[in-house]
């Protein structure tokens, strides 16, 4: 297997066609963990916005559903990988990273 694709224990990533197929899961949660002025620049269709940065990142994760699978991006995919970490560390079932992030996102982003 190719370094890139390995993953954490608590997380997998994917390639973004990967991704994209994976976030046709019934009941799948998109989660941009960058800044609030990079989401409001550009982000993928759906997605909800909690700042890994942030204070509160933590909390705001809490509240979401634990047994939802949960896709986690970023502008090139360190920020996520790291956020992806947490959100399994914190007992999410199904938590996956997009490799290279919106960088190597093949589709439009919406504003």
């Amino acid at each position: 297997m190719f370094d890139f694709l390995k993953s954490s224990s608590n997380y997998q990533n994917l390639t973004p066609a990967q991704f994209a197929e994976g976030l046709r899961e019934p009941g799948a949660v998109l989660l941009d963990v960058r800044r609030p002025d990079e989401f409001a620049a550009g982000h993928l269709p759906g997605a909800l916005n909690l700042d890994v940065t942030a204070p509160d990142f933590a909390q705001r994760v809490a509240a979401l559903d634990k047994t939802q699978p949960t896709y986690v991006y970023c502008r090139s995919g360190a920020r996520s990988a790291n956020a992806a970490g947490q959100i399994g560390s914190a007992g999410f079932a199904h938590v996956r990273n997009l490799l290279g992030g919106v960088l190597d996102w093949p589709e439009p982003q919406v504003r």
